[in-house]
């Protein structure tokens, strides 16, 4: 028995020492302060450099086929480096005139110009150029993976799948890194993280920069989801190291100084160092968000307010704020968020876009309407903590106790995911 009691107490202290190890972890200031304050913004300069020399390279016809694809590709890295989505739709202007006047390589043009619209959220445009292009002459391996990535964006999913195994290799980039999608998709987060992790011995082995950040950045998010906060801090790191203007990892940073540690004082700093010289929309959402946890009503709403302002006043953004507009509305002007999410269904038809028409129902008084929405569109669906929230809103106004407490189980275990913001919501439930 006293052996029983001195193992238990043994196992005890090991479980005491693997949470204090988990619950001690911080970011550190030092490890990231070098690229918060680098100048030197090399990719937007590598940028320039490539648009500055394809352009002098195009004709004045804008017919020199060969100079095309670079120039788009040029404007591509711009709209990442800079936000601009000016650059975005300079891009899809050189694959459309590449389209028109190239005799041999329509098919590539058409996958730059899917690939272009899918980051603008046109995606039943892009899935429809896609499957034209797979019935014509093309590289039938390259359309099958793009057009895997076009059906999961508009909810074919049954079809996503048949794209993904009629290009099974698991030894190919491309292929694993979608079939983790897959995984994450069916929420199996650990083959998600396992396959990712497969891409990334293949992009290391190759020495691929570009794979490589890719990779890193998205194992690090993929870890985040996983709750395993120290290993996506190093990924970002990583990625940092190869591409120290990389401000999709700033961001990410950010979060976890802010949904982890609970700093929002740090993630203001690190945002505030990618807005100089990347301002887009999202920032000024989750600076609003910030102080929100920091109990200032008067900033928060600024923020938001600036958020709008600039997704409004830029009709180049097109449907690319829709989703974060339907949430921001719902509450303040339910009626027009119930049009827009209506809207966004008919553009991707996907669990996602339906939990946010649920909500914007539920906030215009059609508790029931919502509740069968969740019924047939969401639930079981999807594993993404915010269609799980949002559908915890709808059970709960129609008094439906057993899926709302089964929700909010489920949800308290996501709490990196969704902030300390929305975890007080959560509880309240």
């Amino acid at each position: 028995m006293k052996k029983f009691v001195i193992l238990c107490l043994g196992c005890m202290l090991l479980f005491s020492c693997q949470d204090e190890t988990q619950d001690t972890f911080t970011i550190n200031p030092a490890d990231y302060d070098q690229y918060l304050f680098n100048t030197h913004n090399d990719t937007q300069r590598e940028a320039i450099a490539q648009k500055e020399f394809w352009s002098k390279r195009l004709r004045a016809d804008s017919s020199g086929v060969g100079d095309l694809a670079p120039l788009a590709g040029a404007y591509e890295l711009l709209f990442e480096s800079t936000g601009a989505v000016s650059h975005l739709r300079a891009a899809e202007k050189l694959y459309r005139k590449g389209m028109d006047v190239s005799a041999n390589d329509k098919d590539a043009f058409a996958r730059g110009l899917a690939h272009n619209l899918i980051s603008q959220h046109r995606f039943k445009e892009a899935y429809e150029i896609l499957q034209e292009t797979l019935e014509g002459p093309s590289n039938k391996h390259q359309t099958r993976l793009m057009l895997f990535d076009a059906a999961m964006e508009v909810g074919e999913y049954d079809k996503a799948y048949e794209y993904l195994n009629s290009v099974k290799n698991l030894s190919d980039y491309n292929y694993l890194i979608r079939l983790s999608k897959w995984s994450d998709y069916r929420g199996d987060l650990d083959n998600a993280i396992k396959f990712m992790e497969d891409a990334k011995a293949v992009a290391e082995s190759r020495n691929s920069k570009p794979l490589k950040i890719w990779t890193y950045s998205n194992l690090g998010d993929y870890y985040g989801h996983a709750g395993r906060i120290e290993d996506a801090y190093q990924h970002y790191l990583k990625t940092l190291e190869l591409q120290p203007d990389n401000a999709y990892v700033k961001k990410g940073l950010a979060w976890i100084a802010y949904s982890h540690d609970g700093n929002a004082e740090e993630a203001h700093r690190i945002l505030d160092s990618i807005m100089v010289k990347h301002p887009i929309p999202d920032y000024h959402l989750f600076k609003s968000e910030l102080y929100t946890s920091e109990n200032d009503g008067i900033s928060s709403k600024v923020y938001e307010d600036q958020f709008l302002s600039s997704v409004i006043n830029n009709g180049d953004y097109g449907a690319m704020y829709n989703t974060y507009c339907i949430e921001l509305w719902s509450d303040s002007q339910p009626a027009k968020a119930l049009e827009l999410a209506e809207r966004e269904i008919g553009n991707r038809a996907t669990p996602e876009t339906y939990h946010l028409l649920a909500l914007a129902q539920l906030k215009n008084g059609k508790s029931e309407l919502a509740l069968n929405t969740i019924e047939e569109h969401v639930k079981g669906r999807t594993y993404e903590p915010m269609a799980a929230f949002h559908s915890a809103l709808v059970y709960k106004a129609n008094g439906k106790t057993e899926e709302l407490n089964e929700l909010k189980a489920e949800l308290l275990d996501a709490a990196f995911e969704l902030g300390p913001v929305l975890m007080k919501r959560v509880e309240a439930l």
